[in-house]
């Protein structure tokens, strides 16, 4: 019976798993395109069978998140989950083979150099799942339904097969929330009570969880996995427009700004609202600025097409700039440290993507942060900081004045958050090291 009924279980888990990939709410990716091993900002991560020495064990892990579907942000997460894995395996001696669930399998294996499986593929998911020695769940904002009422029940099918299937699966740096369906929360409750670990990026996800009743004790606070991604290798080959735009040897900024030139304000938006009167009003703060003093606005997005549709848009409303002034588009590109490169050249970021704001304080750029989410504020929380403007209000002055403010004070802005970047850059490695651990551990059981 006990047999009959753990069946019961693991198909109730398929058939959760299938519900939620046949209704989502998250885009299909279909890109099919291959890229090569060229050395630079585009050179794939090798972190899979041919990474690295050969060591004394190897673990198999799976990862779960919303990866293969182009968004800048989310891939960045992916490959600072494998780097952080790849380099925490080898100072512990072992050697780690990550097989990521992802919307394009092909892709994701070209991009990185590591195995994939299709994340909507439910038999494939389960050989992917029963062949590993455990399952990462994140990183990413995955509990939570404001997308949709089907992306709960995935991730959280997802968690609830690989523990059926007696694997240990760890919650890495994730956002929980908001979750509006309280009948999910015994589901959440039920999948992390059962993980071997669990980390949350913000203190509001642990008190979320808290009162859904996972035991606080149970529950790391550590940062986004993006706050230890590093530059390219290499910086040739990189794709902001030219050699001025180069980082400047003191931390974030450019070589143009440094020189007299007119500093580069990067620009990430994204629509969120269906009137887009918050993209009229970004429009009309940037276009303050513009006027007020140059500046080379550099819009850059991070989830193509949508991003580069609203930046265009954003583009068109300008109207005429001041004198010295700019405005231009980035080519879109596959590979996040490409673009955390084309962020580490700007003298001030203007970011209402978390990733992007993520990306300026990794390379120490001051930045304004534009609040959609609760997990923008919750992010510049840490730095000390608040939004300059939300989705719903923005004083136009006020957001210019701010933003000359970053552009005339720079070092004072870097030398004020340095200790709260390099601890949060620190802290950011840590799931990779209690993950490993654990299975160390549980290897010698």
């Amino acid at each position: 019976m006990a047999d009959k009924s753990r069946q019961n279980e693991l198909d109730s888990g398929m058939e959760g798993i299938g519900a939620a990939g046949g209704a989502s709410a998250e885009p299909t990716g279909h890109a099919q395109g291959s890229r090569g091993s060229e050395e630079g900002a585009d050179s794939p991560v090798r972190v899979g069978r041919d990474a690295g020495t050969e060591s004394s064990r190897s673990f198999r892990i799976v990862i779960s998140g919303y990866y293969g579907f182009h968004n800048s942000g989310d891939e960045a997460v992916l490959k600072s989950i494998l780097l952080a894995l790849e380099e925490e395996g080898r100072a512990q001696g072992v050697k780690i083979e990550p097989v990521v669930l992802s919307g394009d399998p092909a892709w994701t294996e070209s991009m990185y150099g590591v195995k994939a499986a299709g994340r909507m593929q439910p038999m494939g998911l389960l050989r992917a799942i029963a062949s590993s020695d455990g399952l990462i769940s994140g990183g990413g904002s995955l509990l939570q339904d404001v997308t949709g009422g089907k992306t709960i029940p995935y991730y959280a099918g997802v968690l609830k097969l690989a523990q059926l299937l007696g694997k240990p699966t760890f919650i890495y740096a994730q956002g929980v929330g908001p979750v509006l369906n309280r009948r999910m929360d015994g589901l959440i409750r039920h999948v992390m009570t059962r993980s071997a670990y669990v980390s949350v990026r913000d203190a509001e996800s642990a008190a979320l969880l808290g009162r859904m009743g996972v035991p606080l004790d149970r529950i790391g606070v550590v940062p986004d996995p993006v706050m230890g991604l590093p530059l390219p290798p290499a910086m040739h080959g990189a794709t902001a427009g030219d050699a001025a735009a180069a980082p400047s040897a003191a931390g974030g900024g450019s070589a143009a700004a440094a020189g007299g030139e007119a500093p580069v304000v990067g620009v990430s938006l994204r629509r969120w609202r269906k009137d887009g009167a918050d993209l009229a009003r970004a429009a009309e703060a940037l276009a303050e600025l513009a006027r007020r003093r140059p500046v080379r606005l550099r819009f850059l997005p991070f989830h193509t097409p949508g991003d580069a549709e609203a930046s265009r848009e954003v583009m068109e409303r300008l109207g005429k700039l001041g004198a010295g002034s700019s405005a231009e588009l980035a080519a879109p590109g596959d590979d996040p440290q490409a673009m955390l490169l084309e962020v580490s050249r700007c003298d001030l970021l203007v970011g209402m993507r978390l990733h992007a704001l993520i990306y300026a304080a990794g390379q120490r750029v001051p930045m304004l942060g534009i609040s959609y989410d609760p997990k923008i504020d919750q992010f510049l929380a840490r730095l000390q900081e608040a939004p300059v403007a939300t989705t719903e209000a923005m004083d136009v002055s006020a957001f210019a004045d701010a933003a000359e403010r970053l552009l005339s004070g720079a070092e004072t802005w870097r030398a004020s958050k340095a200790t709260l970047i390099d601890r949060l850059q620190s802290e950011a490695r840590e799931p990779a090291q209690h993950i490993i651990q654990h299975l160390r551990q549980r290897a010698k059981r």
